[in-house]
């Protein structure tokens, strides 16, 4: 796939924005992995309608650390957090284990 910017001046994309800046497999793989998590934890939030008050009380967290979430630092927060955040907000997480497009 081919993008051109407002300058004429385009770049070959492969259609996945961490894929195209270098990062490698794995780092890439987990990041799209935070993401989904992350994701899900702030639609939790989101239809329980929580504000960040009665998430240090859900989440057991002091304030920063529910910035920290509510603003997607993900290089702070681990899969493992993650999870456990959904797992206290009442949520689930499923994986799909299927092989790679040729």
């Amino acid at each position: 796939m081919r993008n051109v910017g407002n300058d004429g001046v385009g770049h070959v994309t492969t259609g996945d924005v961490l894929d195209d800046i270098g990062f490698d497999p794995q780092t890439a793989l987990e990041l799209k992995l935070k993401y989904a998590l992350h994701k899900g934890v702030l639609n939790l939030i989101k239809k329980q309608k929580l504000t960040p008050k009665d998430l240090e009380k859900v989440l057991d967290l002091q304030q920063p650390r529910i910035s920290e979430l509510l603003t997607g630092k993900l290089g702070l927060l681990s899969i493992r957090r993650l999870l456990f955040y959904m797992y206290k907000l009442g949520g689930i997480a499923d994986v799909i284990v299927r092989s790679k497009a040729a």
